[in-house]
């Protein structure tokens, strides 16, 4: 690796657990002696190994499930200066505290799953997202039944088995064989239409069985996604393939599935009554940055232009949306996770709490457009 600030935050967790390769040994450490931001996250993390192995039953081992329990204090993610819409997305749509309840909720995740494969970046918000939700399912009988409904016309066990589908469409893609049964879609069928013909198709048949025979498809299939090459090396990650309807890298449809399993796995907590924190920092600015990319190729080059700020904490990054040609026609500002709950769908575009300056009709439509790409 370089001593670059970009490469360094995927790789913190491995410095926490003891378990940097070789060539990142002394580069990690050197660049956290001199890096406020990261050297903070480091010692989050390294409080988060301590928490995994205390024993069961203690206090700091019951402070790793309260984020999961609601038992903890929680505070709402802060929304920008001078707001409008429906308030927090805490209090509207689940969100999920930040900071240190979210590492809380990274050492359940951890301390709930087996050992996963070591992946690289592009993959960790996928892995990540995989081991909260493995930790939230093993609630789901203390906390409701599996019939609990949770978003369209899905209970908890039709969630899991949608994400099943999902992830198949990419499985398929990298060599993986398809799920039971076999798949009624047509080489001529939109990618709207095999969505939703393959989605009824595994629900109505896991609706057939014991919900835990879903769960274990379902964690089935994402370690062998997880255990594919494409997981582990950039380069064989680089080549592109189209699924839902645009064509990016299989890397950035690693994000995407992390990106949708974190979602899902918010909408079964809070059908459940359970807290769960957005993903660690490093892999929330990867779906923001994976998202904007798409925004953008849905808005066009002639776009009215928008500078567009997304803030996570004490960090935010800008971007010019629309035209380059012509001066900036509006201002919007979001928070990195209501950004992405509402193109994941769980914010509409009047309801999500923003920053406006300019023309807002022109700042609407933009947020039209990313409530527009949900396919959730």
């Amino acid at each position: 690796m370089t001593d670059d600030h970009d490469g360094v935050p995927e790789l913190l967790a491995a410095w926490a657990f003891g378990a940097l390769q070789p060539a990142d040994e002394k580069a990690v450490p050197a660049h956290l002696a001199g890096c406020e931001s990261c050297a903070a996250e480091a010692e989050r993390l390294r409080e988060t190994v301590r928490l995994l192995d205390v024993p069961p039953g203690t206090a700091a081992g019951n402070r790793s499930t309260a984020a999961l329990d609601g038992s903890a204090a929680v505070s709402p993610n802060g929304s920008a200066a001078g707001v409008t819409g429906g308030g927090s997305a805490g209090a509207s749509v689940g969100g999920g505290p930040a900071g240190a309840d979210g590492v809380l909720a990274l050492a359940l995740a951890l301390r709930s799953r087996p050992a996963l494969p070591r992946v690289a970046a592009h993959a960790a918000p996928y892995a990540a997202a995989v081991a909260g939700l493995r930790a939230l399912l093993r609630e789901v009988d203390g906390h409701g039944p599996w019939g609990t409904p949770v978003v369209h016309d899905w209970d908890v066990r039709d969630t899991v088995g949608h994400l099943i589908a999902a992830d198949e469409q990419l499985a398929v893609r990298l060599g993986l064989q398809t799920h039971t049964p076999p798949s009624r879609t047509t080489e001529d069928a939109s990618w709207e239409e095999a969505w939703n013909t393959r989605t009824a198709d595994v629900i109505a048949y896991e609706r057939t069985r014991d919900p835990q025979e879903t769960v274990a498809a379902w964690a089935a299939r994402a370690a062998a996604l997880l255990a594919t090459p494409e997981a582990r090396d950039p380069e064989r990650a680089a080549r592109a393939t189209t699924l839902m309807g645009v064509r990016l890298p299989v890397a950035d449809h690693f994000v995407v599935r992390g990106f949708e399993a974190w979602i899902h796995t918010d909408d079964i907590g809070r059908a459940l009554g359970l807290v769960v924190p957005p993903p660690p920092d490093a892999h929330l600015w990867q779906l923001v940055r994976l998202a904007v990319r798409i925004l953008g190729m849905a808005l066009g080059p002639t776009a009215p232009p928008v500078l567009f700020t997304v803030t996570a904490g004490e960090s935010s990054t800008e971007w010019v949306l629309g035209s380059e040609d012509e001066a900036v026609r509006g201002e919007l500002v979001l928070d990195a996770v209501d950004f992405c709950l509402l193109v994941g769908g769980r914010y509409t575009p009047d309801e999500v709490p923003r920053g406006v300056a300019g023309d807002e009709d022109v700042v609407h439509d933009v947020l039209e457009r990313a409530a527009a790409l949900s396919w959730l």
